[in-house]
């Protein structure tokens, strides 16, 4: 009998590791341009590539507001258009938002779930 425990705890261990690679990689794909990494390194892993493709929408969005932060207080400093520079305190709120959003992203990865983000979840940059 202890040896049929012995292959059955390192059966468990196996499927932790498993478990724990995909719970990383999911992490992984909340944390900026590292969405890459799952989405290139576990393509066997539907979750992972799950969490890597909403990660790698969320990092899109993100960039996409950095630069039109980046434009319209240009625009604000070389024009003398305080309106512009509200509007990129705006965009600031955004961006924070979108921390949320991996926050949330990394809890479902941690709780082993596959759920969409709120908002931009229906959103497939890749399919």
């Amino acid at each position: 009998m202890p040896e049929e425990k012995k292959p059955e705890t390192a059966k468990t261990e196996t499927k932790s590791a498993d478990t724990s690679n995909d719970t990383l990689m999911g992490v992984l794909a909340y944390l900026g341009i590292l969405c890459l990494i799952p989405l290139l390194a576990a393509k066997d892993s539907e979750f992972a590539q799950y969490h890597a493709k909403q990660g790698v929408t969320l990092f899109i969005l993100e960039v996409a507001a950095m630069v039109l932060m980046w434009v319209i207080s240009f625009m604000a400093l070389v024009g003398g258009l305080g309106f512009l520079a509200l509007l990129s305190m705006l965009i600031w709120v955004v961006q924070i938002g979108f921390l949320v959003l991996a926050i949330i992203g990394i809890v479902n990865v941690v709780n082993n779930k596959k759920e969409p983000l709120p908002v931009i979840g229906g959103i497939q940059i890749i399919k």
